[in-house]
């Protein structure tokens, strides 16, 4: 897992993003809550994934991009 160290321009606040990992095909999202989810080309598209990738590797925007976008998972622990 990479660690996400994001912290909001607008509130100052930390990421609820931890950290995640990636391959291919999905994305893991690993959230402060202890929440982790998987997301899939199958559940979200590749749209939706490559984007996810691209915040998450640029450490700015990938948990505003989930709670407004709400792509589908394929998993959830």
């Amino acid at each position: 897992m990479k660690s996400y160290y994001n912290v909001s321009p607008v509130t100052g606040k930390p990421s609820g993003v931890e950290g995640y990992e990636y391959g291919d095909n999905y994305i893991t999202i690993y959230f402060t809550s202890g929440a982790v989810y998987t997301y899939t080309v199958n559940s979200c598209g590749s749209m939706h994934i490559e984007t996810m990738k691209r915040l998450a590797d640029a450490q700015s925007g990938l948990n505003t991009y989930v709670t407004k976008n709400k792509p589908p998972y394929s998993s959830k622990s």
